[in-house]
């Protein structure tokens, strides 16, 4: 039976299919005890939610970046307004909302990044208020899509926010807006001569045709300028283009610029590889986010929340077919990542290492010193957290372990038809994190190989850099202090003689306009004798004065 001011820990439920939710924390509200109960939050990044006597009523919902401070506001006695006095004399209450009196529970939930704080919210918005307003609230907007609409006789290529079952195999996205999405569309259409009108056909020797017909950039299936196999393979170039990020196409010019090369048709290598260029700045234009959405899966990796003796986890969302699952915590045990880069530069040598303890058999025979470091570690008693089966495995087994756990929370949704509106929102929660500028997104997202498989190793460097943070400046190294200290071993490796003396500073020449100053030495040309005195010089004979 919960008592008033007793902390209860309740598992988190977060399903990546069915809107269920509870708050990890709890506790009941009192405001004579508010001081002692506003200890027990935590000074933390999370969630929030005030809940009133009546249980039908709406509760406040709110995420911060530090718990405790946003609840001591919203429960602690407001301060008197300065310098707005009432007819009376007396100070006029605070205008700050403030819900002392109307609150008897308290619950919470601790994050550990804005992504993880924003995919909470939308979680427990949809449980506590349904999935419209959790829409609304959050501002989730469908992102922009390219629809290749294959069904159709004459299949076209166009721009669209909606989303159908039917047509999910042929929806490339997410794009950043509207204008990249028909950015990217118009340079690849240039690349081909598929038709961009949005009519139903009805295909017949008379029809007027277009624009891009008259430019040659459209094969005129409409007035049965080609045939419906030309039209057919066409499309077929396109879509491919769209699956492979232009390597379909980027690989026959390639090839044929070689052969036209080893052919010595340089002009047409030349303009072959003028159109290589071409091709390659339209694919560019596409993020290597953009595929089918069955085929989205991408694994995100984040800070996890600040856990007791867990300080080295970090927080893994599993992004499948369009819908995201998490997060997994996901030990950095045994992994060493090297900041690459520091303010002054970075080290060619320092490279992330993957380290793992190998225990030596019972059987060995190897000699361990008593009283030595290595019989004193293995006396030492391991740490609870680290007697998991999880944690006894090795980096890379625990990454694929996570990411299993992950992929289970769609099993029983692999078989049956995408919820779109929950698909779309996922989606919008994605875009609104991925399309930030690098500097403002905090984690990083990572594609499977081209086999299917993850990237473990990448993985695992991505997460001990979320753990380690931003690389930190070096401290400025104090050489008049160092100078001070040193000292020089002389003697080394002699009994009874060997000792370690300071380092004296090198002493200081004195100025050029001293007069103790030392010699001038000057080259042989202008190295002069020096000047006779008055005194001692003699005239010579042919010049004296004749009598």
């Amino acid at each position: 039976m919960e008592t008033q001011g007793q902390r209860h820990v309740r598992p988190s439920t977060i399903s990546p299919v069915a809107n269920t939710f509870h708050f990890e924390h709890h506790l009941a509200f009192d405001p004579d005890q508010a001081t002692d109960l506003l200890r027990q939050i935590p000074e933390a990044d999370g969630l929030l939610a005030l809940f009133g006597h009546d249980e039908n009523a709406q509760p406040f919902l709110t995420r911060t970046a530090n718990l405790r401070r946003r609840a001591a506001r919203l429960l602690t006695p407001p301060p008197p307004r300065e310098q707005a006095l009432a007819p009376d004399g007396t100070p006029l209450p605070s205008k700050r909302l403030n819900l002392r009196d109307r609150v008897a529970r308290v619950e919470w939930s601790v994050t550990g990044s804005e992504f993880e704080s924003l995919f909470t919210l939308y979680h427990a918005t949809a449980a506590l208020f349904g999935l419209p307003a959790a829409r609304s609230r959050l501002k989730l907007r469908t992102p922009f899509f390219l629809r290749f609409a294959i069904e159709n006789a004459h299949p076209r290529v166009y721009v669209s926010n909606r989303l159908t079952a039917r047509g999910l195999a042929q929806t490339y996205g997410p794009f950043l807006s509207r204008a990249a999405a028909e950015r990217y569309c118009d340079s690849v259409l240039d690349l081909f001569k598929l038709r961009r009108c949005y009519e139903d056909l009805h295909v017949h020797p008379d029809h007027p045709g277009c624009a891009y017909g008259e430019m040659k950039k459209c094969l005129a299936p409409c007035n049965t300028s080609c045939t419906a196999e030309v039209y057919a393979a066409e499309a077929a170039q396109v879509e491919a283009f769209f699956r492979t990020h232009g390597e379909s196409l980027l690989a026959t010019i390639s090839r044929d610029r070689d052969a036209a090369s080893n052919d010595m048709d340089f002009e047409r290598a030349a303009a072959l590889h003028k159109q290589y260029e071409k091709v390659k700045s339209a694919a560019a234009l596409a993020d290597p986010l953009v595929r089918p959405i069955p085929d989205l899966r991408a694994v995100i990796v984040q800070p996890a929340a600040a856990v007791p003796d867990r300080a080295d986890d970090a927080a893994v969302f599993l992004l499948d077919r369009g819908q995201l699952a998490g997060p997994e915590r996901l030990s950095t045990l045994g992994v060493r990542a090297v900041k690459e880069q520091t303010s002054v530069g970075s080290s060619l040598f320092a490279q992330p290492l993957m380290l793992q303890a190998i225990p030596l058999p019972p059987d060995s025979g190897a000699d361990i010193p008593p009283g030595s470091r290595a019989q004193a570690a293995i006396e030492q008693p391991v740490p609870a957290n680290t007697l998991s089966p999880v944690n006894a495995l090795s980096p890379e087994d625990r990454a694929a372990h996570n990411l299993t756990s992950l992929a289970a929370r769609f099993s029983n949704s692999a078989s049956m038809a995408p919820d779109l509106a929950l698909l779309s929102d996922h989606l919008a929660l994605l875009r609104r994190w991925y399309y930030r500028p690098e500097k403002q997104r905090k984690g990083e997202l990572f594609l499977p190989n081209p086999d299917g498989s993850w990237p473990l190793r990448r993985i695992l460097r991505g997460a001990a850099r979320a753990v380690l943070g931003d690389p930190k400046p070096m401290q400025e190294t104090d050489r008049e202090g160092v100078q001070a200290t040193k000292t020089r071993l002389i003697h080394a490796g002699r009994e009874g003689v060997e000792r370690a003396v300071p380092v004296l500073d090198r002493p200081t020449l004195p100025s050029p306009d001293s007069p103790a100053s030392p010699p001038v030495f000057r080259t042989r040309r202008s190295r002069k004798p020096p000047a006779a005195p008055a005194s001692q010089t003699q005239t010579p004979a042919d010049k004296l004065p004749l009598s």
